[in-house]
């Protein structure tokens, strides 16, 4: 058997964080309590993210794992963006209503 292992000299470091070709690297891969953090929400609020039940957003990308369910960091970003173009053109009543009130 033909087996390859990779030498390192035992001053070398192995920096875990990089990303290899066909595995994500830790930081890309979030877990709910990350991604509360990250949007300042508590995690029933991604819960519900994640199952679609906050209206006027998208539901929240997610991969599962078995029972738990994490979010890849990349699908984060890209929500982020997309629900923000959707508030942005889609006016809240009570702004048009405030905006009215001025008139």
């Amino acid at each position: 058997m033909n087996l390859q292992h990779q030498t390192q000299t035992p001053n070398s470091r192995v920096d875990l964080t990089k990303n290899r070709s066909s595995e994500p690297a830790i930081g890309n891969v979030l877990t709910v309590h990350e991604v509360s953090a990250e949007l300042r929400c508590s995690k029933a609020q991604v819960y519900r993210l994640m199952n679609g039940k906050v209206e006027g957003l998208t539901p929240l990308p997610t991969l599962p794992l078995g029972r738990k369910k994490v979010v890849m960091r990349a699908s984060l970003e890209a929500w982020k963006i997309a629900n923000e173009r959707n508030r942005a053109t889609v006016p809240n009543d009570s702004e048009v209503d405030a905006v009215d009130a001025l008139a």
